[in-house]
């Protein structure tokens, strides 16, 4: 069969390879299987590795962060790490008079308490601020205000 001009009629339409103009003669960058060969890639043998290898960095820093969740102190004894001396500690309590204890010793003077009752909060340590201090270095850690 041939067309009026005298150039042959193709049997097949061009391949997508031809229309688009990708070199068909070029290598693929994987293995074509081959006749009777299934394309699920078993028996086929891996592509070379073409490239250069990837650059080893041997150096590797890790830092270790912690991170202390805040503590709050109150009329115990709190078990804490010490900012001061890095030791783990039970805090020691000492008591102060604070606004509470003035405060108390104001009222009862009011009530009549006059002949030295009055002095009476100034021996409760319930009535008193809190300061929490570290058994080995002294450092104070905090405090616990009643008022």
């Amino acid at each position: 069969m041939s067309a009026p001009s005298g150039a042959p009629v193709p049997s097949a339409p061009p391949s997508y390879e031809e229309t688009m103009g990708i070199n068909v003669s070029y290598p693929h960058p994987y293995p074509v299987p081959e006749h009777g060969q299934k394309p699920d890639g078993k028996g086929m043998n891996p592509p070379p590795y073409v490239g250069q290898p990837a650059p080893v960095n041997n150096s590797v820093t890790v830092q270790a962060v912690y991170v202390q969740q805040p503590v709050v102190f109150y009329d115990r004894p709190v078990q804490v790490c010490c900012p001061s001396c890095n030791q783990m500690i039970v805090t020691r309590l000492s008591y102060d008079s604070g606004a509470l204890t003035w405060l108390s010793c104001g009222g009862l003077c009011l009530l009549g308490c006059i002949a030295g009752c009055c002095l009476i909060p100034f021996c409760i340590d319930a009535l008193k601020d809190v300061d929490h201090t570290c058994p080995k270095c002294g450092a104070l850690l905090g405090s616990y205000k009643r008022l």
